[in-house]
């Protein structure tokens, strides 16, 4: 799972280039049967930005609350394909996406346009406690709107 995420976001963020495909082909000999059926390659333009713009956040302690980033698709509706859904939860980004996905407390965004979980970009922002996750959910947001993201959450 983290040699695919590892990969998937070199690829997103143009750093893995044409050697993608050798890449890949090593971690499938590797590691086939742990390698998510979910995971897209696709490559997004701003993800250094989005690395950039959550760096800014640091949680001064630990908890059980998580920040998480969605990738959402409006390849049907805008020139940029791609927006973000910013949440929080105790459960983990990729439990919270797929509950998100299966309509459980779901945002209609993800539900409709949710890709992926960025894993990447917010790692750093894992069990915080839940003051700091809706503090920084919502000021996370608007970073991210003021940089020229499309973002929906962060309420």
């Amino acid at each position: 799972m983290a040699g695919a995420q590892a990969i998937h976001e070199l690829w997103m963020r143009g750093e893995i280039g044409s050697n993608v495909e050798r890449a890949l082909q090593q971690l499938w000999d590797a590691a086939a049967a742990t390698i998510p059926e979910w995971l897209p390659m696709r490559h997004v333009h701003w993800l250094p930005l989005a690395y950039e713009v959550t760096g800014r956040f640091v949680p001064p302690q630990r908890g059980r609350s998580n920040i998480y980033l969605v990738l959402l698709d409006y390849s049907d509706s805008r020139d940029d394909p791609f927006g973000l859904y910013v949440g929080m939860s105790h459960y983990s980004p990729v439990q919270r996406f797929e509950q998100h996905k299966s309509g459980i407390r779901a945002a209609g965004s993800v539900l409709q346009r949710g890709l992926e979980v960025l894993t990447g970009p917010t790692l750093h922002l894992q069990r915080i406690t839940r003051t700091e996750a809706v503090r920084i959910e919502e000021q996370l947001a608007e970073a991210l709107r003021a940089a020229g993201l499309l973002v929906h959450g962060g309420h």
